[in-house]
């Protein structure tokens, strides 16, 4: 159950960095509401790990960090970079899914608590994400970037 939190725990900062790099995309585009979200996506996702990283240092569990991939850096379109953000969003809830069975496996309601948490917030994370994703398809991007510069 250690190594697979610890795995997450990078996973989620993996995830940090992702919208980040892809908040700089949209600031090269010139599209600040879009880069805002991402940002906020980016502390979101920090958040996560910090979650998972609480949850081991209350439960006496020895956290090893470990280097963290660098994302991609370029993308085509707003629709492009929403296309990968589902298509990770869906990764890391498989993830999730995952890090549950470990913890039916081992028995551990404690864990399975914690990370049910987590499962909720996936299916709100994907959500949201083909939200946009269908928006960009739908309608004009500059209403979209002002509605996504209100996010805090």
């Amino acid at each position: 159950m250690q190594e697979a939190i610890n795995r997450q725990i990078n996973r989620e900062l993996y995830s940090a960095y992702f919208y980040l790099s892809m908040s700089v995309y949209f600031e090269s585009e010139k599209l600040k509401g879009f880069a805002n979200w991402m940002r906020m996506q980016a502390r979101e996702e920090t958040g996560h790990a910090m979650r998972l990283f609480s949850y081991m240092a209350e439960r006496g569990g020895r956290i090893i960090m470990q280097d963290i991939e660098a994302p991609p850096i370029e993308w085509d379109s707003a629709r492009d970079v929403f296309e990968h953000t589902l298509k990770h969003e869906k990764k890391v809830t498989e993830m999730i899914n995952n890090l549950m069975g470990i913890a039916k496996s081992e028995n551990d309601i404690e864990a399975q608590k914690a990370i049910e948490w987590f499962v909720n917030e996936q299916a709100e994370e994907e959500e949201t994400a083909e939200k946009i994703l269908n928006d960009i398809k739908e309608r004009g991007l500059q209403e979209i970037d002002k509605e996504l510069a209100e996010r805090k």
